[in-house]
């Protein structure tokens, strides 16, 4: 169940959709009453509550599940708190402990001191709190509405743990694997170090499952991106949104690629990707420009300033040099030589052109949709063709004219 405010519901559901339930918050009243406006919603109140924070993006399910398992593991246990060393803690509560030994760690926990309300001293080595907590449902939910507020005015889902304390109630916190994942947001420069934070465990799992990431640093990848064994990204490459990269690749450097299947063997050098479809054995850029619903069959060549949208590109056919296939549809074993232009727009509405097998279309030619040039086919250098070209048939001129063949 996900709480939210009336004034965040909107954009929250426009992310979450109906995946999950929603309780609503009528008032910024703390921690606690947000917890109590979801039990609220609740038919019957579970034996065991997690409840984590909205601003913990980093915490692992891992956590998460043996903090789960570390609460059913006592039977009489009210609330267990994930707990982290204080390298992120600014904005975190402190936890105290009614005993603790050496090591600062050990000891039933007595009291959260959140950060608002302490008074500034120094502290030495501290333990905070993240967010995350497992709670007895019959107990949190006998002691949710007695939480008084705080000075701040706001009702601390923390002030449970004195609740806990004072009852000589075990309450227990469990330190946290990694220290990232107490990372919270409430300022632009927090999002941007988890984002840091998140890209470079992101990058550190592909490098376990076989992909070589050259530089860390300039490597973005995003979390529903899959990438197979033995591919290479270079430096400043852009993994985004639905992308699918195959085995043996080389992608970079220099590169953005959204929403984009590459299959295996492929090599995307400085060029920019969105929506298309790369098949394997397929060499693109440096410069290129793939725009969504393109589909790259085997073995294709694209080189230097090729752009292509909303087409279809055959198996081994070449487009070496700057060229601009719009709306169309070219088959296997083409040559389209540089400067070639579909025409696709007649100042209204868009048309398509048709490439057939084999054919070559001379540098510079102007191909005005919509028009086909047919299997093995040709034009000549600088033509404009505005009808049809035949089936083995070549045309050249402005406008292209049929000439004969050449034997």
């Amino acid at each position: 169940m996900v709480v939210a405010s009336p004034d965040n519901f909107d954009a929250i559901y426009s992310v979450l959709g109906d995946g999950v339930t929603y309780a609503v918050q009528p008032n910024p009243d703390g921690t606690a009453d947000a917890l109590a406006c979801a039990l609220a919603q609740l038919p019957t109140v579970p034996p065991l509550v997690l409840v984590m924070a909205g601003d913990t993006p980093l915490v692992r399910l891992e956590s998460v599940q043996k903090l789960a398992a570390e609460h059913a593991s006592v039977p009489d246990r009210r609330m267990t708190i994930l707990s982290a060393a204080d390298a992120f803690s600014e904005d975190l509560g402190r936890i105290e402990r009614a005993s603790v030994t050496s090591d600062g760690r050990v000891g039933s926990v007595s009291a959260i001191v959140e950060a608002a309300d302490r008074v500034r001293q120094t502290y030495g080595p501290a333990e905070v709190n993240t967010g995350v907590y497992c709670f007895s449902g019959d107990w949190v939910a006998e002691h949710i509405g007695n939480v008084a507020p705080a000075p701040s005015g706001e009702r601390y889902l923390t002030a449970l743990v004195a609740t806990g304390a004072d009852r000589g109630e075990d309450i227990a916190a469990m330190p946290i694997a990694l220290a990232d994942e107490s990372m919270g947001v409430n300022t632009r420069e927090q999002l941007a170090g988890v984002e840091a934070a998140l890209r470079d465990r992101i990058n550190c799992h592909w490098m376990a499952n076989g992909v070589t990431i050259v530089d860390l640093a300039t490597t973005y990848i995003d979390a529903g991106v899959a990438i197979g064994m033995d591919t290479v990204v270079l430096p400043n490459t852009m993994l985004s949104g639905n992308t699918n990269i195959g085995e043996e690749c080389q992608i970079g450097p220099n590169s953005v690629i959204q929403d984009t299947h590459i299959g295996d063997r492929c090599r995307v050098l400085a060029s920019f990707l969105e929506g298309a479809h790369v098949a394997s054995d397929v060499s693109i850029g440096p410069y290129c420009h793939l725009r969504p619903d393109t589909s790259i069959a085997n073995g294709v060549h694209l080189g230097n300033f090729v752009e292509v949208k909303n087409s279809h590109v055959g198996a081994n056919t070449a487009a070496g040099h700057f060229c601009y296939l719009g709306d169309a549809d070219i088959g296997a074993g083409a040559n389209i030589g540089a400067g070639t232009v579909t025409c696709n727009f007649d100042g209204v509405e868009k048309h398509r052109t048709a490439v057939g097998d084999g054919a070559f279309i001379g540098s510079d030619t102007m191909l005005v949709a919509p028009v086909s040039v047919g299997r093995g086919a040709a034009t000549g250098a600088g033509s404009v063709v505005t009808k049809d070209v035949p089936a083995g048939r070549r045309a050249v001129g402005v406008p292209a004219r049929l000439i004969p063949n050449v034997e």
